[in-house]
Formats: C-alpha cells, sequence, structure tokens
C-alpha cells in the first residue's frame, strides 16, 4: 500500500458517488446500520458498480451477532455468489463462537465461498474473549486483506493502547482502524505505522443523511497527514 486508505460506508449510489468525489479508496457497501451493517442487496452492489469506479468491499452479515450457523452460512454462500456478479471486489465478514473465540470452521467456509476474491475480519475481533489469541488465528487466514478494529468493542478511543501492541507485534499493515474513529487519533495511528482507515457517521450528518463529499475530502487530507 501506498500512502493511506480511507475507505467509506455505502448504503447506495449517492454515498459512494460522494465518497469517489471526496477522494476515498474504497467502500464498504452495507444495508441497514440500525443493526451494525447487515448483506446489502446485489442489485445495490450493480448500481454503485455501474456510477462508481471504487472497489467495494461487500458485508455478509445477516444477523445482529456474529454466530455463524449452517443455515445462516448456507445463505451468506448464496449472497457471496450473487454480490460477486454484482460486482463485489471483496467481501466483509466475521464469526465469533459461543465461547468468543474465532468461529474458524464459519470463517473458513466463506473464505472459501468467496475464493478467490479478498476479505476483511470485521469488527467481531473486538468482541472476542481473548483479543490476542482471535488475532493469532484471523492473521494466518488465507486472502485476508484487512481487519476491521477499533481496538475495544466501545471504539478506537478506548483500544488506542491495544492497536498500539498489534501494530509493535507487526500487524500494521492488515490494521483497518474504525469504529468510532475521530480525526484527534489519526496523528497517533499514523505514528503507530497504522495506514488503512475506516469511516461512516464521520462523514455524514447522521445515518438518515447521505455522505457529505467534503467530508471525505477532508479525512483524505487526513489520514495523509496533512
Amino acid at each position: 500500500m501506498t500512502g493511506s486508505l480511507l475507505e467509506v460506508i455505502a448504503l447506495d449510489v449517492r454515498d459512494a458517488v460522494a465518497a469517489e468525489r471526496g477522494g476515498a479508496d474504497r467502500l464498504e457497501v452495507v444495508a441497514d446500520m440500525a443493526s451494525d451493517g447487515l448483506t446489502p442487496t446485489p442489485e445495490t452492489v450493480a448500481a454503485i458498480a455501474a456510477e462508481c469506479s471504487l472497489p467495494q468491499m461487500v458485508m455478509l452479515r445477516r444477523a445482529a451477532d456474529f454466530a455463524g450457523d449452517p443455515e445462516t452460512l448456507d445463505r451468506l454462500r448464496r449472497d457471496a455468489k450473487e454480490l460477486a456478479e454484482a460486482g463485489a471486489a471483496g467481501f466483509v465478514f466475521g464469526f465469533l463462537d459461543g465461547a468468543g473465540a474465532v468461529d474458524l470452521a464459519a470463517t473458513e467456509a466463506l473464505i472459501h465461498a468467496v475464493s478467490p476474491l479478498p476479505w476483511t475480519f470485521h469488527r467481531a475481533v473486538d468482541n472476542a474473549a481473548d483479543v490476542q489469541a482471535a488475532w493469532r488465528a484471523v492473521r494466518l487466514l488465507p486472502n485476508l486483506a484487512t481487519v476491521l478494529t477499533s481496538g475495544a468493542p466501545t471504539g478506537v478511543r478506548d483500544g488506542l493502547g491495544v492497536l498500539k501492541a498489534r501494530a509493535d507485534a507487526g500487524d500494521a499493515s492488515i490494521v483497518l482502524a474504525g469504529g468510532g474513529l475521530r480525526p484527534g487519533h489519526v496523528p497517533a495511528l499514523l505514528d503507530y505505522g497504522i495506514r488503512a482507515f475506516h469511516v461512516g457517521s464521520a462523514v455524514r450528518n447522521n445515518w438518515s443523511e447521505p455522505v457529505e463529499w467534503r467530508l471525505v475530502r477532508e479525512w483524505r487530507r487526513l489520514v495523509e497527514g496533512n
């Protein structure tokens, strides 16, 4: 990666076009932010692809928790195929088991389903019972692009120490910092060597309003250290 990567959450075409105009590098395409982001329709992905050249990392998540069960996984496999055909460049997913460990069976099933496309492990990693063990499990999985993490379930403000520890452990290149990310956090994250940033509410007035391209432009300057 040269420079910094800026990923913007997009719910629709209007968000995607504004993100591109503001200088984003890629999109995380989701539906229903009231449920923290669920799988969008193939029609949404296709519509974005027709109007916006940014790569789309598409959410694969059908429940309000991170648990993977056979019925849900079968549905997500079908979703992945349809979304890839619609224009997805990669996917976002992550599962924990009942004990709070990474559900490797569920995660590997979806890695296989989306292969050879890259994927991002979702912020489920921040909710693991043993965060270090979760990172050890995730970082060895194939085709991993980034790990979306705030370092803590409550957001980047409380997770800066964990993010620094991950960077110090050699994981800076796969950290995608997001979840309560604010401008004041960026200088420290850049100092840690983290170069990928994820924003959603920070580039819009609220979730019922679209992405503001001027706010994306401000974040573009910020993550480049300007």
